[in-house]
């Protein structure tokens, strides 16, 4: 009898520890929020395909010790406010240039017109380059914030518009352009038209009402946001590599032990790479959809590409002077991207 009661409590204990040392993991794990811009449809969304792929490595990487919760949409607020959460509590962010350049303005470098031949050089460029590690470090003094990884939105940037077919500079004359941010404004000054910046909530409302003329964007934004339907010319200038930026509470990182933190550093390489390949495979097909919705597709000569270059470039690295931003990172992205000849 004694034994029967000793047996039954020794299975007593053992299962009011396992309950203990379950309660115990589930309190270990961590839930942290990755913010993004954009809906959360992997077929027109790139940033929300690796923003899936990495909440899964993530969480496999770690044995669920850590967990991403996805909030598309820009539902934890625009811009500048996810990049206020992202620096004063333990969250992660996909910024675009409008979250980043309020911190870093030498981040606007980074999209000098014509910089990058193809997608190997960009990547190159973010990947390995000085000047992206001088931004890198710049951001977390500044804000406390890492720069963890340069996502790509779906290729370059295409001009749109509704007037006419543009394959030179000069046809850009008297024609208005939907801005992002400050740079593009500039950009589009150089080619003789003027640029408004439009929040891309009203981005097709602008183009539908004649607002704006024309934007800037790669094939997957367009699709993204139906602007085929208000927009009759899709010019491939493949001026800019689009792209953003995922960035991470500094403190929370430092934070993690080293096993967490290797293993979370792991799957941001990943996911980017998945993301990568995917972008890069998709962008033709992207060109086709387009074109069957109607969308008249111009695909400037090397001769004409040249004459945007030779236009684009002083103009915006006027611009770069302008803005107060130190030359040594101009000369740095230059180096890296091997066209010194411009810092002449």
């Amino acid at each position: 009898m004694k034994h029967t009661r000793s047996l039954a409590l020794s299975a007593l204990t053992a299962a009011v520890l396992a309950a203990g040392t379950l309660a115990g993991q589930a309190q270990a794990a961590t839930t942290v929020n990755l913010s993004y811009n954009g809906a959360p449809d992997a077929d027109k969304n790139a940033v929300h395909v690796f923003a899936t792929h990495l909440k899964e490595l993530v969480e496999e990487k770690t044995d669920g010790e850590l967990e991403l919760k996805l909030y598309p949409n820009s539902m934890l607020g625009e811009e500048q406010e996810r990049m206020e959460q992202t620096m004063n509590s333990p969250s992660l962010n996909i910024a675009s240039f409008a979250g980043m350049s309020p911190l870093v303005p030498e981040i606007f470098v980074s999209a000098i017109p014509f910089l990058f031949e193809d997608f190997e050089s960009a990547r190159t460029f973010f990947d390995e380059g000085d000047y992206w590690q001088a931004v890198e470090g710049d951001l977390r003094e500044r804000a406390g914030v890492e720069l963890l990884a340069v996502v790509e939105e779906g290729g370059f940037l295409a001009f749109t518009n509704d007037e006419k077919p543009i394959s030179s500079p000069d046809d850009f004359e008297g024609l208005r352009f939907r801005a992002m941010d400050p740079s593009q404004v500039a950009l589009y000054e150089a080619f003789g038209a003027s640029g408004t910046p439009i929040p891309w909530t009203e981005v097709y409302m602008a183009l539908k009402t004649g607002v704006a003329d024309g934007q800037m964007n790669p094939p997957m934004y367009i699709i993204l946001g139906s602007l085929y339907e208000v927009q009759d010319y899709l010019t491939l200038a493949n001026i800019q590599y689009s792209d953003q930026f995922l960035v991470g509470n500094g403190a929370m990182i430092d934070g993690w032990d080293e096993s967490m933190r290797e293993a979370f550093l792991e799957a941001v390489d990943e996911a980017n790479q998945m993301a990568r390949e995917r972008n890069a495979s998709r962008v033709d097909e992207r060109i086709a959809f387009l074109e069957e919705e109607g969308m008249e597709v111009i695909r400037p000569s090397e001769q004409e590409l040249a004459a945007f270059r030779e236009q684009g470039q002083p103009a915006y690295l006027e611009w770069l002077g302008e803005q107060g931003i130190d030359r040594a990172y101009i000369d740095m992205a230059l180096d890296d991207a091997g066209m010194t000849h411009l810092a002449e």
